[in-house]
């Protein structure tokens, strides 16, 4: 892995945090010639300095919004002007609208897919020119989710399948290009993901509402996601319970059509927004 990524200009959405930090870290200390980009700009800018204090290349940082059409395009264009090149691209910027139905917008929705799939859209489109001349790598980080549909989630899980979708459909043409597509769908792992609101607002104190034995250490995550992406993966699941999920929607989907049942009629899967912290 860190002979892959050796003198590869990367860029990485949603750097600023969780998966897409831990990301940019172990990339840093492989050697790549990173572009971390989020709307955080300060985040990005103590990670950077985290990476040059390792010794190691300082990263271009450009705050950017995935859900506001040019800012994706003008961060490629700066990253691209820096770096000369870019040689692969992580949309890895995302969170997760959650709640029942009937608690829920249409205006909920669309602001689950503006982020979660148009802004994954946008990435590839601001990254393709300069990724189809490398014949380099496109990452997407999709989820489990995207495969067993859970109560209490619809707009995440609307949004990740709608993300499998699109990697399934583009992988093979893009290929023709010699441009590689990977899909990384993650169980649960530690981020900050599940202390963000329907509204995209960040809660530092929110607590975390999946038990720690489940939940994958970011580090062993990034690692495998990396793994995968220098492999040209076609999709690559991450966590041993998120790959026992997809086994059983699978090839035994009345397992999980049960277990959903349960989840409704308790409403255990309906994690309420974070309010003041709590």
């Amino acid at each position: 892995m860190t002979q892959f990524f050796q003198g590869k200009a990367v860029l990485i959405t949603g750097a600023s945090s969780g998966i897409g930090e831990e990301l940019a870290w172990q990339l840093g200390q492989a050697g790549a010639q990173l572009t971390l980009t989020a709307r955080r700009k300060e985040l990005l800018e103590k990670l950077a300095q985290r990476i040059v204090a390792a010794g190691k290349t300082a990263p271009f940082v450009v705050q950017c919004d995935v859900t506001q059409d040019g800012s994706l395009q003008n961060a490629f264009e700066e990253s691209v002007g820096h770096w000369g090149k870019l040689d692969v691209a992580i949309a890895n910027a995302g969170f997760g609208v959650v709640g029942a139905l009937k608690k829920l917008s249409v205006e909920d929705y669309r602001r689950q897919f503006e982020t979660n799939v148009f802004g994954v859209l946008r990435t590839i489109y601001a990254a393709l020119p300069e990724i189809e001349k490398s014949k380099g790598n496109i990452a997407i980080i999709g989820s489990v989710s995207g495969w067993a549909a859970t109560p209490g989630a619809s707009p995440y899980n609307m949004s990740k399948f709608a993300v499998r979708a699109l990697a399934n459909a583009i992988t093979p043409e893009l290929a023709l290009c010699g441009v590689k597509v990977t899909l990384i769908s993650p169980g649960f792992v530690a981020s900050d993901i599940r202390r963000v609101d329907n509204q995209g607002q960040f809660h530092e104190q929110a607590k975390e509402p999946i038990p720690s034995w489940l939940i994958m250490p970011t580090e062993k995550a990034a690692r495998q996601i990396l793994s995968a992406v220098a492999k040209g993966k076609r999709e690559a699941i991450i966590t041993g319970h998120g790959k026992a999920l997809v086994f059983l929607e699978r090839f035994l989907p009345s397992a999980i059509r049960a277990f959903s049942r349960k989840i409704a009629a308790g409403r255990g899967g309906y994690r309420s927004e974070p309010k003041d912290g709590k």
